[in-house]
């Protein structure tokens, strides 16, 4: 017994018609694993610095810098005031975050959207959204006295999530010390 196919029984296989209809796009694709086509570009190459790519994006984003706020400052980054530019601010714990990457949370309409301008930490120890855990921005900042441990653990984590997902910006600062 011979291990090796006789040519009479290789060449029944492809008297199936079946076999044979399968043997084109099994080629096909054989031949271009084998010889893959050259991409051809649309553009021609570049002949100037100025038709080349620019990995510079059209228009820098706006750089705020770290800085102190006052409730009345911070106010004004609610995303609805124009003299925020359409930023979205808020302070947790006395750190002032950048939250305008969600403001479909943050902005106006959002589920958090009042928190917007604001000092929230009352409201996310909590857990509420009530107005009523938002300190007016004419009176002190909220010392937080009152808040039990688990509400306090509370809002630390709120402060660990904005720190890894958005831009630390400032300071939540009382009226008088703000620089």
């Amino acid at each position: 017994m011979s291990s090796t196919p006789s040519p009479d029984t290789l060449l029944s296989q492809f008297s199936n018609p079946l076999n044979t209809l399968l043997l084109l796009p099994i080629s096909y694709l054989l031949l271009t694993l084998l010889y893959p086509p050259i991409p051809r570009s649309r553009n021609p190459p570049p002949t100037s610095y100025t038709q080349a790519y620019s990995h510079l994006p059209a228009k820098h984003p706006e750089v705020l810098l770290f800085k102190s706020y006052t409730p009345r400052e911070l106010s004004v980054y609610d995303g609805v005031n124009p003299q925020g530019k359409g930023r979205i601010m808020l302070a947790i714990g006395g750190t002032v975050f950048d939250v305008s990457a969600g403001k479909g949370f943050y902005g106006p309409g959002g589920p958090y959207g009042n928190f917007a301008g604001r000092d929230a930490s009352r409201g996310m120890a909590k857990q509420s959204f009530d107005e009523e855990m938002l300190t007016p921005i004419d009176q002190p900042i909220d010392p937080l006295d009152d808040l039990t441990p688990s509400e306090i653990e509370n809002m630390n984590g709120w402060i660990g999530h904005f720190s890894g997902k958005y831009i630390m910006v400032g300071e939540l600062v009382e009226e008088r010390s703000a620089s």
